[in-house]
């Protein structure tokens, strides 16, 4: 039996078919092959139409099934993965009521930060683990407030992959970890955060009916089965936020284990067994895929907004989109560490929680005009990037995360050697890579939660891990240096934007 993957993310939607019993991937595709549109009509808003990931879905099942010569009959089940935080409104008849608020808008910070002020800092952080931010509840109240005639007609809310799973099923439900990521779930009470929804005067009738993350509650219906080409009936088992979902295609499942990321935004996501928060809820916690009432299985989730969004811009306004990415990693490999006194602030894509949700964009600083190229920009940038998630992670170390060992699969930005050594320098974390992506883990969660797999364990394996990086010990000092100079200019701008 075959399981099928989906990943829906805010570049592209991708989709991968693997065997169950072997774990090995029969076909993977995605679309479109340039980022998908994101549409900003005012400085700080990312929105996309839903519409278009349907598209670039069907597109992607279409290709993996040529592809593969898997008989739709053969696909046991469905896993989607999809981008976090975002916000999907419908009406009675499932239809979009306006495009989704996707997760790097940050118009609803001020309405987030009030709330988390008039409420109480101490009284958010002890039933929702943090503020409410501009995540899925604040961006929804944005609605209510600026656009009332669209608010009158909403049935239901959704994040991203309860869209995708209503398209696949006609049914319109979500998970409480996907609630946890729009500060919508109440862990005191272990129900709806009826203490958001009550300030922001929402009624709690908008949320759907709630499925545990690993379950059979949904089948492809008739509608969508002859749309994408698959046969009516196949299981719909697994759903969960991208970061969580790519914590389980890596195994990373209970404490102490951390997962990361970098792809468009950069995450380092890891495991706890306790209730714990930042008290200034720079990093978030969120509910994980198998975090139940009984066993407390919480992700503390670290996000840098401008990651390889800023080596992709640099591959295009300065690579004119002519340099593949190998060959800029090879040039900014020939710059010595420090890229020679220049730095670059990687945070230019959106409100930034690492940073108070303060949103300084992205800063380059000690340019020389006698000394610095292309080269030294490649550099500075992926120095950037590794700084960013160190400083993150000391956040994370008062949590009582302790990264000793970073798993990630071998895409994105781990698939610059340079990047890879500065961040295992610069940490002290060893780096495993393995073969896997977010949505072959959400094929894996697929079997998982239709029973084809007995257990996470016989899900993972096979799964193979295909390097480890360690800490360049000879390099360590060098870079330390660089991160203190980085670090140093990061607390000026901070400070000046207060």
């Amino acid at each position: 039996m075959y399981l099928l993957g989906l990943d829906i993310g805010s570049s592209s939607v991708k989709a991968s078919i693997i065997d169950g019993e072997t774990g090995e991937c029969q076909a993977t595709a995605f679309y479109p092959e340039k980022e998908m549109k994101i549409t900003a009509l005012q400085a700080g808003w990312a929105e996309q139409e839903p519409e278009q990931w349907w598209k670039n879905l069907k597109r992607a099942i279409t290709s993996i099934l040529q592809k593969s010569a898997v008989s739709p009959s053969d696909i046991n089940s469905i896993g989607i993965s999809y981008q976090m935080h975002g916000l999907v409104l419908v009406d009675k008849h499932q239809q979009v009521l306006r495009p989704s608020i996707i997760w790097c808008d940050s118009r609803a910070s001020v309405i987030g930060d009030q709330a988390f002020h008039e409420i109480g800092e101490k009284e958010c952080l002890e039933n929702l683990l943090n503020s409410p931010g501009n995540f899925t509840a604040s961006k929804l109240k944005w609605v209510k407030d600026h656009e009332p005639q669209i608010y009158e007609r909403i049935d239901k809310l959704m994040l991203p992959g309860d869209y995708i799973a209503m398209k696949l099923s006609g049914k319109v439900q979500t998970t409480a970890s996907g609630l946890s990521e729009g500060i919508l779930w109440n862990f005191r009470e272990n129900k709806v955060a009826r203490i958001l929804l009550d300030y922001y005067g929402i009624d709690e009738h908008f949320i759907p009916e709630i499925v545990p993350t690993f379950s059979v509650r949904a089948e492809v219906c008739e509608e969508a089965a002859r749309e994408l080409g698959l046969v009516k009936g196949i299981k719909i088992s697994y759903r969960a936020g991208d970061q969580p979902n790519n914590a389980l295609s890596l195994n990373v499942l209970n404490p102490g284990e951390v997962a990361a990321t970098a792809g468009t935004s950069g995450v380092v996501y890891g495991v706890s067994g306790q209730v714990k928060y930042d008290p200034l809820s720079r990093v978030n916690t969120f509910a994980h895929v198998n975090h139940t009432r009984e066993v407390t299985r919480l992700g503390v989730l670290l996000c840098i907004n401008g990651t390889g969004i800023l080596n992709s811009w640099l591959n295009k306004q300065v690579g004119k989109s002519s340099l593949a990415y190998e060959e800029m990693n090879l040039l900014a490999s020939r710059i010595p560490i420090g890229a020679e006194g220049l730095t670059i602030l990687p945070f230019g894509n959106g409100a930034e929680r690492v940073l108070g949700n303060k949103n300084p964009g992205s800063i380059f600083s000690g340019i020389n005009f006698n000394i610095h190229e292309a080269a030294h920009l490649y550099r500075a940038a992926q120095e950037g990037i590794a700084f960013s998630f160190r400083y993150g992670m000391d956040i994370m170390k008062t949590m009582g995360i302790e990264t000793k060992v970073i798993r990630a699969g071998k895409a994105n930005m781990f698939l610059s050697s340079l990047f890879r050594e500065a961040l295992a320098s610069i940490s002290g974390a060893t780096i495993e890579l393995y073969n896997t992506d977010g949505a072959t883990g959400a094929a894996r969660g697929a079997g998982i939660g239709s029973g084809y797999y007995s257990s996470p364990t016989e899900a993972f394996s096979n799964l193979k891990k295909l390097e480890t990086i360690g800490p360049d010990m000879q390099k360590t000092a060098n870079y330390g240096l660089a991160y203190e100079k980085w670090k140093e200019q990061l607390e000026k701008v901070v400070s000046s934007k207060s």
